[in-house]
């Protein structure tokens, strides 16, 4: 019996990238007020201590958290809490997805490339045309009702989510095919609106269609959300659209981030996810409740409904994912078993044929 040797680590990449970071962000806080801006806003770097170890152990970003403490703590305005995610998880995001990379841990990779095409084509064509659309009250709505339906969904199914060994093999194409699609869609109508939403979306096809385990989905779902936010990132500075105030809040978060994410990354593993993702999964209910008493007189009844109508959809949506799911595991069970069964008896006929030929 030969064991594998674990794939070499490369820690060292993720240290190079931490050091440079800090060495940058020490360097901005030189300039005339930057200390000052930074400690005035200490409140945000408390609250990224929490979205941080988020983004990196569950398939949230850490704008999940910066969104609803910007938007319905502080008052501020609801595109502010959108790019103020784009800006924070452009670190957070992107240090506990070379924190990943470095440490070789498995990702879908077929379903991620598929997502990376289709969010270069749906995000910039969503934030330039789609996101100036959407009004203030409803970006919030958005917002709520996408990570509520993500945590009624694991209060009910977290067993089975959490259940989950390995992943079921499709056929490559379409899985990249699947990507894509998500990919367009969540970074055209999530990601332009809210900063947030293609990490869930391609979690959760990985987690209900394809069965995933959370150590494949998850860290999937990260180096998403990384490339996601330095694109939205890239292309909110190329517009010049940077809503006032981001700033000042990132010189106060992402330093906080930028070690909390992968630090999360790291102690998932040591408590699991269930856990943590019981926790979150609660906080998202929770902040959706809080939207739509926030917002109530705004929204009137006939937009609570609305609100409460979307969180079903969206649910439904998830629902219909998984049956598909289920439907083509146990197809490619059936398949695997097939191709067993002729292999063995491919095998048996040149075993036959070879004890034939020395026969004779």
């Amino acid at each position: 019996m030969s064991i594998l040797p674990p794939p070499k680590r490369y820690l060292w990449v993720w240290l190079l990238w931490l050091a440079l970071f800090y060495l940058v962000w020490l360097w901005l806080l030189q300039a005339d007020g930057a200390w000052l801006a930074a400690v005035a806003h200490w409140p945000m770097a408390v609250a990224m201590a929490i979205g941080g170890y988020a983004a990196g152990s569950t398939p949230m970003g850490g704008g999940t958290v910066g969104f609803p403490v910007l938007v319905l703590l502080f008052d501020m305005p609801a595109t502010l809490g959108r790019d103020f995610s784009f800006a924070v998880q452009s670190i957070g995001m992107v240090s506990a997805a070379i924190f990943i990379l470095a440490r070789r841990q498995p990702l879908a990779w077929a379903m991620l490339k598929g997502a990376i095409a289709g969010g270069i084509i749906g995000t910039p064509v969503g934030i330039i045309f789609f996101a100036p659309l959407v009004p203030e009250l409803w970006i919030k709505v958005t917002f709520a009702v996408l990570w509520g339906s993500f945590g009624v969904l694991h209060l009910y199914r977290i067993n089975e989510i959490s259940g989950n060994v390995g992943m079921t093999a499709f056929d490559e194409h379409w899985d990249m095919r699947v990507g894509f699609t998500l990919g367009l869609f969540a970074s055209l109508f999530a990601v332009s609106v809210t900063g947030v939403g293609i990490d869930m979306m391609l979690y959760a096809a990985l987690v209900l269609l394809c069965r995933a385990d959370l150590k494949i989905a998850i860290p999937t779902s990260v180096v998403i959300m990384a490339l996601a936010s330095v694109y939205g990132v890239v292309i909110k500075t190329l517009t010049n659209s940077w809503q006032p105030g981001v700033y000042e809040n990132w010189l106060a978060g992402a330093p906080v981030v930028a070690l909390g994410a992968p630090l999360g990354v790291f102690i998932v593993d040591r408590i699991g996810r269930k856990p943590t993702l019981l926790i979150v999964a609660a906080l998202c209910v929770g902040q959706f409740v809080w939207t739509c008493i926030v917002e109530r007189e705004a929204l009137g009844i006939v937009g609570t409904g609305l609100a409460l109508l979307s969180l079903g959809l969206c649910l439904l949506v998830f629902e219909r994912l998984r049956s598909w799911g289920l439907i083509l595991v146990r197809a490619a069970k059936i398949n695997h078993k097939k191709k067993q069964r002729r292999a063995k008896r491919l095998a048996a006929a040149n075993s036959q044929r070879s004890l034939a030929t020395g026969e004779s």
